[in-house]
């Protein structure tokens, strides 16, 4: 599988009802927990103070990022997304092969 930076920013309507918005947060924590669970979601940050998430993500593609991983998301309909494919950089300290910090 390919990796992806992925940086997600979530804007709901204005008016929006606050009880459906809760129920898509809970909905999303849960999927994000079966997109981890295979493999998809390895891991997710958010920028202190922000309301946006940057991810690394694996899909075979792009065109699979967007549609059978990002596209289930619960949230995807309220979501931008800036997705950039990464590739392993010969310099990597914890690259295969390398003893990173948790060795």
């Amino acid at each position: 599988m390919r990796e992806f930076l992925v940086e997600l920013m979530t804007a709901f309507p204005d008016g929006m009802d606050q009880a459906e918005i809760d129920r898509l947060r809970a909905a999303e924590a849960v999927r994000a927990g079966e997109l981890t669970a295979a493999g998809h979601l390895v891991r997710l940050w958010r920028p202190v103070g922000e309301m946006r998430s940057i991810g690394l993500w694996r899909a075979a593609d792009e065109a699979e990022l967007h549609e059978k991983v990002l596209g289930t998301l619960p949230l995807h309909p309220f979501m931008t997304a800036h997705v950039t494919a990464v590739a392993s950089h010969p310099n990597d300290p914890g690259g295969p092969g390398k003893a990173g910090p948790e060795s």
